[in-house]
């Protein structure tokens, strides 16, 4: 789910890397901090949130949000689909939180009709499960104490305007994670953690201290300047720029997901939600078909205990063609 990013980002990497600024303070930051902020208030409206700040990855991401959910909120429980993602479970354990699984429906989505009483708990709601892409029903946002939407993957669909519909609810949640080293094609270490009450969040979540000249937000200390090569890409290609990529991955999920359809010698899962294609041959001898095909083409994934083949549409670059060719020959070298 990572895809190749853009030769800005390697500029910028290399002058963060020389400066070595650290988000600490202003002082320590002096370009890093305003970078942070614009890059913030420009991204924060399209999830309708107030705020937040950049973490290394949205495993710290979800931890930061659940961690708010705690002391802000005071639940008491996290509950969350079985495929949603082992960092949301870790966070539950670390924060000493009960954590309930629900099961998911036909579709990979949290089942709504088993959930549990949520009074007092920290709903985890996924936009993109890793496995199959899934986007879990966003009308539930609000029903819990406190919402935390796992948007790691699919989040920055909030930036396109085709696809912007299939995060709707969203702007309700109390907290959302976003890794920006995916969609919004980053470098690894940069991700976003936003809440709708940002001032309730940090109050709850900042430690001071002697040695600091201000209170330290969230689960790092010192962090590095991840917001500089990503407000260089926003500079560079703008939202159109960025939903034009988006699309274009979307368009290519579909078109794999049709070739798969017209095959005779391969099963589509599901429809792709968020430009995921799980399938396998209908032999499902999926191991076999996965080494037919180019090496680091296709990962796997087990749903009901059974192996599938998944694709992942995470380089704008794809030649679609060409994967499509690879996929039906290998599938035809597995009959």
């Amino acid at each position: 789910m990572d895809p190749p990013t853009p030769w800005i980002t390697w500029a910028m990497a290399l002058w963060d890397a020389s400066l070595n600024q650290n988000l600490l303070h202003e002082v320590t930051s002096p370009f890093a901090t305003q970078a942070e902020a614009l890059v913030l208030a420009w991204l924060t409206p399209y999830f309708g949130m107030q705020g937040g700040h950049f973490c290394s990855g949205s495993t710290i991401a979800n931890l930061t949000g659940l961690w708010a959910a705690r002391d802000a909120a005071g639940v008491k429980t996290v509950v969350a689909s079985d495929a949603a993602h082992l960092s949301v479970e870790k966070a539950a354990r670390l924060l000493g939180l009960a954590f309930v699984k629900v099961p998911v429906d036909a579709l990979g989505r949290l089942d709504r009709e088993q959930l549990p009483d949520l009074s007092d708990a920290c709903l985890v709601l996924t936009a993109g499960t890793t496995s199959t892409g899934a986007i879990d029903p966003l009308d539930l946002v609000g029903t819990a104490k406190w919402t935390h939407v796992d948007a790691a993957w699919a989040g920055p669909l909030r930036l396109s305007h085709a696809h912007a519909g299939k995060l709707d609810g969203l702007d309700g949640a109390d907290s959302v994670a976003v890794s920006a080293h995916k969609w919004l094609f980053q470098p690894k270490d940069s991700a976003l953690v936003l809440f709708r009450d940002l001032e309730a969040a940090n109050a709850a979540i900042s430690f001071g201290g002697g040695y600091l000249a201000k209170p330290n937000i969230g689960v790092q200390g010192s962090r590095s300047a991840a917001a500089i090569p990503l407000l260089a890409t926003l500079l560079a290609w703008g939202r159109e720029g960025l939903a034009q990529r988006l699309d274009r991955l979307m368009e290519v999920a579909d078109a794999l997901a049709d070739a798969i359809e017209s095959s005779d010698h391969l099963e589509l899962w599901n429809r792709p939600q968020s430009a995921i294609n799980v399938f396998r041959p209908t032999n499902r001898q999926s191991d076999a078909f996965i080494q037919a095909a180019p090496a680091g083409m296709l990962s796997t994934c087990v749903l009901e205990g059974e192996t599938w083949a998944r694709s992942v549409a995470a380089n704008p670059s794809v030649d679609v063609d060409l994967v499509i060719e690879s996929v039906l020959a290998a599938s035809r070298a597995n009959v």
